[in-house]
């Protein structure tokens, strides 16, 4: 079960849910099973009517011809979301949906839009959407067997804190669709974040939380704090629960309660990397006023 913050930042359900995987000598329910969740994954959570299908790679995955990544393909690829987030959304907005659709996560920084921006120039929609379904990290992720998943949200080693605080701009919620939209409408809504590598504040869903979370924060605020009131004297409150013992008594592995760190901008990366590895996990970053 979702440890305490999980359900305020809306992403209970997702943390409930194991991975869905198609295994050999599976059962035709257990194929449309897999199918299933790959529209809802690579479509952003969308209504998908009977006739928008894809017959012909949907019987070929439950004859075994091709696997879960050719089926991704092939639903990425497809006119159904190409018309839905690339031939009417901004480039940006179109480059973050799909880290989110295909790699479960959200940029991490403007090197990688950009990374994708070249190859739309260069080559394409298509091989754009090659590029990711082809990339080692999707491989070392689902393999060739496993329907992408949401993983952007949890705290992992080697990745920085912007792309943490990313993710929650993008997922907001088990029944939110990214056809929808927000309030944000088809505008990006990572862009100018990116471009500036600057960490965002962790709000929970409306509902969860004083306030309408969905609106863009004030990321233009500045707060001084000695030096100036540039980025870097910004400071940020992180809370942080579900703290454990790393030893293994003969009673329990006790749960410390929620502890609050006051971090400069400019730490943190390196105090992201400090609470994963001591088995915190965050449940909210917000901006100091």
């Amino acid at each position: 079960m979702a440890f305490g913050p999980a359900s305020q930042l809306g992403v209970a359900l997702f943390e409930d849910t194991d991975p869905v995987q198609l295994w050999p000598g599976r059962s035709d329910e257990e194929a449309a099973t897999v199918i299933q969740a790959v529209y809802r994954q690579v479509l952003g959570n969308a209504y998908v009517m009977e006739s928008e299908r894809l017959a012909v790679p949907e019987s070929q995955l439950k004859r075994g011809e091709i696997s879960v990544r050719e089926f991704v393909r092939q639903v990425a690829k497809s006119e159904l979301y190409r018309s839905r987030f690339f031939d009417v959304c901004p480039r940006y907005r179109y480059t973050e949906l799909t880290f989110k659709h295909l790699l479960g996560r959200a940029p991490d920084g403007y090197q990688e839009t950009k990374h994708h921006s070249g190859i739309l120039d260069a080559a394409g929609f298509e091989a754009d959407i090659d590029s990711y379904i082809d990339s080692d990290e999707y491989q070392n992720a689902y393999g060739e067997d496993i329907v992408p998943y949401y993983r952007g949200y949890k705290t992992q080693t080697g990745k920085n804190m912007v792309g943490f605080t990313y993710m929650f701009q993008l997922l907001r919620g088990a029944s939110s669709s990214d056809f929808k939209g927000s309030l944000a409408g088809k505008s990006a809504k990572l862009y100018k974040h990116v471009i500036q590598e600057t960490a965002l504040a962790i709000i929970a869903p409306s509902g969860g939380s004083d306030g309408w979370s969905f609106q863009d924060t004030p990321s233009g605020a500045r707060t001084r704090h000695g030096a100036g009131a540039g980025e870097e004297g910004k400071v940020y409150r992180i809370e942080v629960t579900a703290y454990r013992s790393n030893v293994v008594n003969r009673v329990s592995k006790f749960r410390r309660s929620n502890q609050v760190y006051l971090v400069p901008f400019d730490k943190l990366s390196q105090e992201y990397q400090r609470i994963h590895q001591m088995g915190g996990v965050i449940a909210s970053i917000t901006p100091v006023s």
